[in-house]
């Protein structure tokens, strides 16, 4: 944050990923390679208050900045208003209860006629918050006295005890506030069931719910018959637990979903499960189906679709073609166009293995782009471990060995009763924190991972397959007292990839 007092509008970040199209890319120029080495720190802020003594909480949320405000959330139960030039606190909400605010971020509404700019958030209670950006008061004529309880009998079900939230940033257009959610791993209830991962529409002036879209579908709905038999039957999952984007002009809202519970085995849900990991694309307006793409048939990988997809517009033999930008776990990259969902650089179905899993039925394929490559290392094998520092390397060959852990490529299911790595893996690839876009020099940008992490399945007394777990005291592909990973380096990179080619 620069100490010079900004302009009102020109240092705005009003949104998780900056703009409703989640480029991410700043215009400002303050800041240079040439000049980062010589940055000094003007103000810190400490969100864990001076009398707490317990265990240190996590936060993945990017603040936000309206002109000389920042607005945060804190995983130690507040919202936060700050002054950006000075750090200093202008007033904070307490959530009640020890609830905390979601740990992926809160969204900036403007306001609409007599209701102010507002801050609206979730929280782990299950509730969804609107609060002034003016004073951090609430907002009394939306919901409850500010709050809308997001755990309605249509999404919990019969799972009325089950957990339920909002993990990330709802996203906002015009007057709607549009909530993913937080359903869990799943696997506290039988067959992957529990609360639906459905996606909702609420009014941002009075909280009243406008629209629904089924992730998992009905009977009477497009997609059912990719779950086998009764198998869609109170799935839960399917869910955007990371953060959506929008085509604003167009009304076209963009849904990375995850994949179902159970998310590493599908004995019991043959068939390519729509919509799991996939990016759905909808009238923002209504909630109506638009089109959709699958990046993993039948997820047993929990690889998920979870980082908001880009939406840029490319120039494409003398045309300009709007795009969607599709990145996950995987660590591959799609190109579609943003209205129809069809493939701007071709996509090709290739064989992938099978699973041991008795009853699995694994898909025989799975998409591949055939431009650009990978961006992450998707192949492991006992010759391209760490190499380098020799304890380290003797270390992890050890590890692979004594585990007899079976080691492969892309897709490759996780085997029974043994451990094997797949890369990129769960941990691996492009996360939820997802990518950016240079408009002016046509560059998709992004950090990715590779960390790889063992798995196996165990069979339970009834018959199911789960996943066991990490390997004892490793979870992931690594030592964990020294904190170094086992897979070829380099374990993280910076990736550009130039969209006009």
């Amino acid at each position: 944050v620069s100490a010079q007092a900004p302009q009102q509008g020109v240092t705005d970040w009003p949104s998780t990923n900056y703009t409703q199209s989640a480029n991410r890319y700043s215009p400002l120029t303050q800041i240079t390679a040439e000049n980062v080495a010589t940055l000094e720190r003007v103000w810190s802020f400490h969100l864990k208050p001076a009398d707490y003594t317990g265990r240190l909480r996590e936060d993945q949320a990017i603040p936000l900045v309206i002109g000389t405000t920042m607005y945060l959330a804190s995983p130690y139960g507040a919202v936060l208003a700050l002054d950006a030039t000075t750090g200093v606190e202008q007033w904070r909400f307490e959530l009640p209860e020890n609830a905390v605010p979601s740990k992926r971020g809160i969204a900036y509404w403007p306001g609409d006629g007599d209701i102010p700019p507002s801050l609206l958030f979730g929280a782990s209670s299950g509730a969804l918050y609107s609060i002034k950006a003016s004073d951090g008061t609430v907002n009394t004529e939306f919901g409850e006295n500010g709050i809308v309880n997001l755990k309605t009998p249509e999404v919990m079900r019969t799972f009325t005890d089950a957990g339920y939230l909002l993990l990330s940033s709802p996203t906002i257009y015009k007057n709607l506030v549009i909530t993913g959610a937080g359903t869990g791993e799943g696997r506290s209830f039988p067959k992957g069931t529990g609360p639906a991962g459905d996606t909702r529409a609420w009014d941002a002036r009075t909280g009243e719910l406008v629209w629904t879209f089924h992730t998992v579908p009905g009977p009477d709905q497009f997609g059912y018959d990719t779950w086998a038999g009764d198998s869609a039957r109170d799935r839960s999952g399917v869910n955007v637990w990371g953060y959506m984007s929008l085509d604003a002009e167009r009304g076209i809202l963009y849904m990375p979903l995850g994949a179902p519970n159970d998310d590493r085995v599908g004995v019991d849900r043959p068939g390519d499960n729509l919509f799991s990991s996939s990016i759905v694309a909808v009238d923002a307006n209504t909630g109506q189906y638009l089109w959709h793409f699958q990046l993993v048939h039948h997820d047993i990988w929990d690889y998920d679709a979870q980082s908001a997809p880009l939406v840029v517009d490319l120039h494409r033999d003398g045309e300009i073609v709007p795009a969607l930008i599709i990145v996950n776990k995987t660590g591959l990259m799609f190109t579609l166009n943003r209205v129809t969902g069809e493939p701007i650089f071709d996509v090709e179905e290739r064989p992938v293995p099978k699973s041991d899993v008795p009853g699995e039925q694994a898909s025989p394929t799975q998409p591949f782009p055939v431009k650009p490559e990978p961006l992450t290392q998707n192949t492991i094998s006992r010759d391209n471990l760490y190499k380098g520092e020799l304890e380290h390397q003797a270390y992890c060959e050890r590890l692979v060995d004594d585990n007899n852990m079976k080691l492969g490529g892309p897709y490759m299911p996780i085997t029974p009763n043994q451990y094997s790595i797949s890369p990129p893996g769960p941990a691996g690839g492009i996360n939820y924190w997802g990518p950016s876009y240079d408009p002016e020099l046509n560059l998709f940008v992004s950090n990715t991972t590779n960390l790889f992490q063992p798995m196996r399945l165990v069979q339970r007394p009834n018959g199911t397959w789960v996943n066991s777990g990490p390997l004892a005291g490793v979870r992931r592909f690594g030592d964990p007292d020294r904190r170094l990973p086992c897979g070829p380096t380099p374990w993280g990179e910076l990736v550009a990839v130039d969209m006009d080619s």
